[in-house]
């Protein structure tokens, strides 16, 4: 057995690890995607990630650390976070080496969230293209699973922001069987779960972003 082999099980029994101290109530922490490239990878950095963790840990009984990470695509310390969300409005380039770091948490056990904050979606389809030559984005039924945890979205993504007024659509990128990659497009979650002061949506879009992530989190640690 190569050494690659090796280290792809001893990666996958430690993310085997991290999801099931995850189910027992145990203290880990999600991460926000830094890339280069010269898109705004901080967006929505102050709050919102931190307020869909607290919304999580009240309404699922998680356990989640409540200060979010910040880690490099291209670092191996991507591997200590079972979920990592990425989301902004500009460009994105992915080295050879970010690619080869970022496919293999991926098909690891590692999940990434991607939210078009608008915009982003010429830039993020090209890059996880290079992650994954052999997969496209496929729009998950509304049925599937991560649209029916402990909230019931019956139509799927709820709309947000309005953008460019299309329906919101929820892709997904499947590696033998699993769901590795979701990307919310012309949805704009993190925008929702960010303090309401921000952008000052109706308080019902505000809780509707917080019960989808919290979907997505419920989904990620129990599929």
């Amino acid at each position: 057995m190569s050494k690659n082999s090796i280290n792809k099980i001893i990666i996958s029994v430690l993310f085997s690890i991290i999801l099931f101290s995850a189910t027992k109530a145990q203290s880990y922490q999600i991460a926000l995607l830094k890339y280069k490239g010269g898109g705004d990878w901080y967006a929505n950095l102050e709050t919102s990630l931190p307020n869909l963790i607290k919304f999580c840990n009240k309404n699922l009984n998680t356990n989640i650390n409540e200060q979010q990470a910040i880690v490099e695509v291209g670092s191996p310390d991507i591997f200590n976070y079972p979920f990592i969300h990425l989301t902004g409005h500009g460009n994105i380039i992915f080295s050879e080496d970010e690619i080869k770091n970022l496919r293999n948490y991926l098909i690891s056990g590692g999940f990434l969230h991607i939210d078009d904050n608008y915009g982003l979606d010429k830039f993020i389809r090209p890059q996880m293209k290079k992650v994954f030559p052999e997969l496209d984005f496929v729009e998950l039924p509304f049925d599937h699973p991560i649209y029916h945890q402990k909230y019931n979205f019956k139509n799927g993504l709820p709309k947000i922001h309005k953008h460019d007024g299309k329906p919101p659509q929820g892709f997904g990128l499947i590696y033998h069987g699993r769901l590795v990659c979701f990307y919310t497009y012309e949805c704009d979650l993190g925008d929702g779960w960010e303090d309401y002061i921000v952008h000052k949506d109706p308080p019902e879009k505000h809780i509707q972003a917080l019960k989808m992530g919290a979907n997505i989190l419920q989904y990620v640690f129990m599929q």
